[in-house]
């Protein structure tokens, strides 16, 4: 199979700047965590989401902006410092024509009052590890129950949305305002004092996420049946060594309806090495970072690093399906201590359908993935709001076979 590229145009908004001791801090639109296609709609209307708004580790904080008086937090797990609490959560309708991207409207994350939802890290708890946040004079930030990193998108039939979440982890239910309707966390977790309502169904094992690599990939098969969701990366299950040397996400189907579990998969990842434009990696470096369903219950996977992006094809059907007991939090040995070795276990076959060490002119950090013909793929990626200096693009990647059956 070959394939053309074209970049598309698209401008990020500016959206502020502040003087710090080394350079400014410029902020832009942000809408490249995730995309969606929903069935129905007119030819080129995509949607997009972005994640909980600016933020930045605190080494790159100390290296490119100068602020020193953040060292003291370098010795904090997972710190994030995030500059701009106003900025968060938020989708966008996007149409793609002509060569161009064009933002047609954009709807902030909210309650059912309309109150914009924060990104700011969910309260921790005996079940679930949170990432400490803190400001840019280096105060810590109250964690807030309602607080979401929205990561991807399922744009659904009635006009609302499936969202997912890598702080619960959790799957968040939008109307077609982007109004929350429900949160569903894992079974053990609870969020007391949330904007909205919160329903801790998801199996408890999600709750066994690694810091930050919770739900980042999902996908809505055409029917409006079944919601696929894939693990950014393996558990840190039973702790944060499993993680590292596990070779296998979780990918998980559920009723998109009522978001009731339904059957689980095992992605295997590629090797480090054969991330060519990366360079050395190890393996908790590579993540899931989209879904997309095509064909008679197939789906793309987007498998990156950071430089190199690759799109797989996979069919995850019954014969795949994990035994029922790997689904319990307290099995033992767990699916990923056996990811390290000879794993035993039924795992998805791959199909390599494009990878962008093949394609230099893509940029790096792809996260969303869409279908906008049978022949062609968009993808974009995540800016982060800017706060590294980087800027959002659109690829349009033709295949002159089809991807759809």
């Amino acid at each position: 199979m070959s394939w053309t590229v074209e970049r598309l145009n698209w401008a990020d908004e500016a959206l502020g700047e502040i003087d710090l001791p080394k350079r400014t801090m410029r902020f832009r639109s942000s809408f490249g965590s995730g995309l969606s296609r929903r069935a129905g709609d007119p030819p080129g209307i995509v949607w997009a989401v972005g994640d909980r708004g600016p933020n930045i580790k605190v080494k790159t904080a100390v290296k490119l902006y100068g602020l020193d008086r953040l060292k003291p937090l370098r010795s904090e797990e997972g710190a994030k410092i995030m500059p701009r609490l106003d900025l968060g959560p938020a989708l966008a309708e996007l149409r793609v024509a002509d060569g161009r991207v064009e933002l047609v409207r954009s709807l902030r994350v909210s309650d059912a009052e309309g109150r914009p939802i924060s990104g700011l890290p969910v309260p921790g708890g005996p079940h679930t590890r949170c990432e400490p946040a803190f400001d840019l004079g280096g105060e810590p930030l109250d964690p807030d129950p309602s607080g979401l990193d929205t990561e991807g998108i399922a744009a659904l039939p009635d006009g609302g949305f499936w969202v997912g979440d890598e702080f619960g982890p959790s799957l968040v239910r939008l109307d077609g305002d982007g109004r929350v309707v429900k949160r569903l966390v894992p079974q053990g977790v609870a969020l007391h004092g949330a904007a909205y309502p919160v329903e801790a169904s998801l199996p408890a094992l999600a709750a066994r996420r690694q810091l930050n690599r919770g739900f980042e990939a999902i996908a809505l098969s055409p029917d409006g049946r079944w919601l696929f969701l894939a693990f950014q990366s393996p558990l840190a299950h039973p702790d944060e060594s499993a993680h590292e040397q596990a070779r296998h996400v979780r990918l998980w189907r559920l009723d998109a309806g009522t978001g009731e579990f339904a059957a689980q998969y095992l992605y295997p990842l590629d090797p480090p090495d054969s991330f060519r434009r990366d360079g050395p990696l190890e393996l908790s470096d590579l993540k899931v970072s989209e879904l997309c369903w095509v064909g008679e219950g197939s789906l793309l996977v987007l498998e990156r690093g950071s430089e190199t992006t690759k799109i797989y094809l996979v069919t995850p059907d019954d014969s795949f399906a994990l035994p029922p007991e790997h689904l319990d939090v307290a099995a033992r040995p767990t699916v990923e201590e056996l990811s390290a070795g000879e794993i035993g276990l039924p795992v998805l076959a791959k199909r390599l359908l494009f990878s962008t060490d093949d394609a230099p002119e893509i940029g790096a950090d792809l996260e969303g993935m869409a279908i906008l013909s049978p022949s062609e793929l968009l993808l974009v990626n995540d800016n982060d709001f800017g706060v590294e200096g980087a800027e959002t693009g659109f690829w349009s990647v033709r295949f002159d076979q089809p991807l759809l059956d």
